[in-house]
């Protein structure tokens, strides 16, 4: 399946509200666009080291986003997330318990920002497969799933972030705002 490319910040579609995906035309047998367009979304993320990817960043408007996670470098101490595709998802509950998360974007490369969410969300959607689904997602996940949706309806997490002092580049991100491992184990102090 062929990489996409990434639209990046500027582009005019990561400020469109994205179309409704068919489902229909989602499950229709034989040669199908859509589920085309989800294994090539799949590659994309996957060669880009993303956690997920929207339909609005490879240029798409289409309600379709795709999370997955297992032990990417980008988030380490994050748990595993198993693939999904999300077809018109919608949060139809957020907990009023919030959480701050150093996100980053595969449209916004290089860049990390503080960004603070609800703490736990139900999304419901449809499978690849046009099956409905309820998720309800806390932590990683629930930051992954608002952060992926917000494509869907023109948003990225710098419109998310309360204190621009928070947002830095990767690798200053790494330098001065990520814990670092002790360089020695306690014992052999």
């Amino acid at each position: 399946m062929p990489v996409l490319n990434i639209a990046r910040l500027g582009h005019p579609i990561l400020r469109e509200i994205a179309k409704p995906v068919d489902l229909k035309a989602l499950t229709e047998p034989g040669h199908n666009e859509l589920q085309r367009l989800i294994d090539d979304m799949i590659d994309t993320m996957r060669e880009e080291g993303g956690v997920g990817i929207a339909a609005p960043q490879v240029a798409r408007s289409l309600q379709i986003i795709i999370v997955e996670y297992q032990q990417n470098e980008r988030y380490p101490s994050q748990e595993d997330i198993p693939l999904t595709v999300y077809v018109n998802p919608v949060i139809t509950h957020t907990s009023k318990e919030t959480t701050s998360f150093w996100e980053g974007c595969l449209s916004l490369k290089d860049l990390r920002g503080l960004v603070t969410r609800p703490r736990e969300v139900t999304v419901k959607a449809f499978s690849r497969e046009g099956k409905k689904m309820v998720v309800e997602a806390k932590g990683f996940l629930a930051v992954v799933l608002q952060h992926e949706i917000d494509h869907l309806l023109g948003k990225v997490f710098l419109d998310r972030m309360t204190d621009l002092t928070q947002l830095a580049w990767a690798e200053e991100w790494e330098t001065y705002w990520t814990e670092k491992e002790p360089t020695q184990s306690p014992e052999a102090i």
